[in-house]
């Protein structure tokens, strides 16, 4: 539904902006085996000089994974269509996980985090950009909303706290920070391993 209008309100603006900003300090190389879950249209990889990366990019959404296809028809990028939520690959497959707008959209968050950790590498990274609740326990108007909400495509009471808490013995946090909206959107930073 999303895939013939999702550049323009998702790779524009403020989201352009904040992708920017989450990419900047990014420093991915070519011995890297790299994941991009959740790939959409591509709109990341405008971010990224990823000409000589070893790329892999997963999406569930045939019409969102052919656009960034089109984009990108000359590139070694890898194209799979793909559940987050139920991976084909092999235990630790990867060096980097990138994760853009994905946890808030997909049914089951806590099942795609699960997933990304397992294909993961260990002192593997998990790079995260989303929204998150920063509210220890949402009002009531929000929990009245969530469900509501969350049948248009997005979630507005995820914590990744929630996420995080049953994987904080096998990841530590690298960097959690602001990127847009007052820091409704954070770019997050996980390591595998402590």
């Amino acid at each position: 539904m999303w895939s013939p209008v999702y550049d323009t309100f998702f790779n524009s603006g403020i989201f352009l902006h904040a992708r920017k900003k989450v990419f900047q300090e990014t420093h991915l190389h070519n011995q890297q085996k790299i994941l991009f879950v959740g790939v959409g249209t591509g709109a990341d990889f405008e971010q990224i000089n990823h000409a000589d990366l070893d790329i892999t990019a997963i999406d569930f959404s045939p019409n969102m994974l052919k656009k960034a296809k089109d984009k990108y028809k000359e590139s070694t990028i890898q194209f799979l269509e793909m559940d987050a939520q139920n991976m084909s690959f092999e235990n630790h497959s990867f060096d980097v996980v990138i994760a853009s707008l994905l946890l808030s959209v997909v049914p089951d968050a806590e099942k795609c985090f699960q997933e990304m950790a397992r294909v993961l590498k260990p002192e593997g990274m998990i790079i995260l950009f989303d929204k998150f609740t920063n509210e220890k326990r949402l009002s009531w108007p929000k929990r009245l909303l969530r469900p509501l909400i969350k049948v248009f495509g997005t979630d507005i009471g995820l914590s990744f706290e929630g996420l995080f808490n049953g994987h904080h013995k096998e990841f530590r946090i690298e960097e959690d920070k602001a990127v847009m909206l007052g820091g409704m959107y954070r770019k997050i930073t996980i390591r595998k391993g402590n």
